[in-house]
């Protein structure tokens, strides 16, 4: 249906500054809301989490008490979160604490224990799983069955926990070839804490079962303040080694896995089996299984309301090509039966353009540039195309 200008108003496509609001309000209550979920999921984890077993950290969970304590006694305490830096201050007057041996690649562990080993400090180790405690210790095993109780009694004839007597030990388990060793805590015959002096006789490592004992919230509970004072404050010098994921001697190993490494096994055969759900559900769910039908409209639309709703969807999609060719196509359809060609040919050049040119006694390449052309560079090219399909319509309707 074609339109002379100026016959009806004219209507614009352009969306108005309510309609984007209303189609990108969704859009900006769902983003605020995922802020606001990260700002307090942050928040919370930072105050459930921050400062775990840091001797700068007053939270619950950190270990300023036990540092303070030992300030006191003239043992200075000094943080360090590189293998590097914990390599470079082992020395004989040195304890040096490991926090999370677990957080250390095995790599990381082995150089660890190479350096400690014959420097005449003391190495404890807090907590460590297996198969770390196997590297930083040799010869001690961890048993994958934790100690059911929390508060334990010595049992063993270690100086310092015959002095400090009952202490939150209980945690993971150990067992040990070395015959000097001092097993002490027990947990249904199972040592909590391990003494084992080096054969040079100068140095000792200390393996605990459980970090309760430094905690801030646990210090002043049995003896946890004198197991802990005695334990860490046996050198002037404490090194409180705090291992981090963002070390530069954690990239680059042998023992790097990949993304796919880190899934758990048979994710793969899992995901597959989604998959076919997924794909059965859309079967199931789908409407039609075969070509559309065509149904008849329940309500009579105007031509003109019809355009320009096809209108706002094709500048949507920015798809001036798609809206050229129906310009074009239906043009040529009704161009046709005006110059005597038939409606099945009307959209061959060779049939067209020369009845055309004949009824006009014009040029031809202008008429194949106007019905066969290109498609619009721009929204203003493609309106002057309508114009221009307009006019030669009116053009050759003319008696």
């Amino acid at each position: 249906m074609t339109t002379e200008a100026g016959t009806h108003p004219a209507t614009s496509v352009s969306p108005t500054t309510r309609q984007i609001w209303t189609r990108t309000q969704g859009i900006a209550l769902a983003l605020v809301l995922l802020l606001a979920g990260a700002v307090a999921i942050a928040v919370i984890r930072s105050d459930t989490r921050h400062g775990a077993l840091d001797p700068r950290s007053v939270d619950p969970q950190g270990s300023r008490a036990v540092a303070e304590l030992l300030a006191e006694r003239g043992v200075s305490t000094r943080v360090v979160t590189t293998l590097d830096e914990a390599r470079s201050a082992t020395g004989p007057d040195t304890t040096l604490l490991v926090a999370v041996p677990d957080l250390l690649t095995e790599r990381q562990q082995s150089a660890l224990h190479s350096a400690t080993a014959d420097t005449g400090g003391r190495t404890l180790l807090v907590a460590p799983g297996s198969p770390s405690v196997e590297r930083l210790a040799p010869g001690v095993v961890a048993d994958p069955a934790r100690s059911p109780d929390s508060t334990l009694r010595p049992d063993c004839d270690l100086p310092e926990a015959e002095r400090a007597g009952p202490a939150d030990t209980g945690g993971i388990r150990y067992t040990t070839i070395h015959l000097q060793a001092a097993s002490c805590y027990p947990s249904e015959r199972l040592a909590t804490l391990l003494h084992i002096p080096d054969p040079s006789g100068s140095g000792d490592t200390v393996v605990l079962g459980a970090p309760d004992i430094l905690l801030n919230d646990r210090l002043d509970e049995h003896g946890n303040a004198s197991l802990a004072l005695q334990l860490l404050g046996s050198r002037p010098h404490l090194v409180w080694y705090l291992p981090s994921l963002t070390d530069s001697t954690a990239a680059g190993t042998e023992d790097e896995r990949g993304v796919f490494d880190l899934l758990p096994a048979g994710w793969l055969w899992g995901t597959l089996q989604l998959f076919i759900a997924a794909a059965l559900a859309a079967l199931w769910r789908a409407r039609r299984l075969g070509p559309l039908v065509p149904e008849r409209l329940p309500v009579a639309i105007r031509a003109s309301e019809t355009v320009e709703g096809r209108a706002r969807l094709y500048r949507k999609a920015n798809a001036r090509d798609r809206a050229a060719a129906a310009l074009r196509s239906t043009t040529r359809t009704r161009l046709a039966p005006l110059v005597g060609v038939p409606v099945a040919q009307a959209h061959a050049p060779e049939a067209l353009l020369p009845a055309l040119s004949a009824h006009l006694h014009g040029d031809g390449q202008s008429l194949h540039a106007l019905l066969f052309g290109p498609p619009p560079r721009d929204d203003a090219a493609l309106v002057s195309l309508a114009d221009q399909l307009d006019a030669l319509e009116r053009e050759v309707r003319r008696p």
